[in-house]
């Protein structure tokens, strides 16, 4: 999609978000948005909700995408949609990226077998030593039980390949230094003004009083490695049709 500007324009004739066009940088943090804040409830292509297609302008509460983008900032009483502290213009890039999904058409699945993906994630691949499914596994990564449900096959391709393309917040690892110079690494579990707790990579319960800690962050790169050259072409092809299998309890 690059080199084009996307504007979207309600039943008016009106550019939306003030009649700001978005420039495929906006749409991929629109992206970010929408996998970050709805795709729990609207499912990786936007049409999880019974009646709903966001892609493709079909809406059960908004006759336009400007109302749209209303529902998207204030949410509707009564039902499970929350509000959002959206800019017009973000809301405005999360409907654009749903549009550049829409208009893309769909992933195609990979030619593999989940069974053999199944064998590889549980055994050669070691995904299991960082991620839990259905149960089984580990707490250390993203619980990925209802990863097919919650991103595309191209996200779930990009994820294996290059982990560092996208981490989102919540997969975001957390760093503290104490003062004594200990650092731990891990999951960031809960904060408030007095302390911190993690679990670490050790799968530890860990807690820390933040008159102890020198520092503490979040890191910007997934400590997911690359499995580029650690699988097969074959090989990266079962997981991502296992992964893509799994839509949850």
């Amino acid at each position: 999609m690059s080199g084009w500007r996307l504007i979207l324009v309600i039943a008016t004739g009106i550019p939306l978000a003030a009649q700001h066009s978005f420039t495929p940088a906006d749409i991929e943090d629109g992206g970010k948005l929408f996998r970050t804040n709805c795709v729990s409830c609207h499912g990786p292509e936007g049409t999880l909700v019974d009646g709903v297609d966001l892609g493709h302008g079909k809406f059960r509460h908004a006759s336009t995408e400007e109302g749209v983008i209303r529902i998207i900032q204030e949410g509707i009483p009564g039902t499970a949609m929350p509000p959002n502290n959206f800019t017009d213009f973000q809301a405005g890039t999360i409907l654009a990226y749903l549009r550049s999904v829409a208009t893309g058409g769909r992933t195609s699945l990979p030619n593999g077998d989940a069974a053999r993906g199944r064998v590889i994630f549980e055994g050669k691949g070691g995904c299991a030593s960082c991620h839990r499914v259905y149960g089984v596994g580990s707490r250390v990564g993203p619980d990925l039980s209802d990863i097919g449900a919650l991103r595309r096959v191209a996200e779930i391709e990009l994820s294996i390949l290059d982990p560092n393309a996208e981490v989102l917040p919540q997969n975001r690892y957390y760093r503290v230094t104490t003062k004594s110079g200990e650092v731990v690494t891990g999951r960031l579990l809960n904060e408030d003004s007095f302390s911190v707790q993690i679990l670490d990579t050790k799968e530890r319960l860990l807690s820390f009083q933040r008159t102890d800690l020198g520092d503490a962050r979040f890191l910007n790169e997934s400590p997911m490695p690359s499995f580029r050259d650690k699988l097969s072409a074959a090989e990266r092809a079962d997981v991502v049709t296992y992964l893509v299998s799994l839509k949850g309890f």
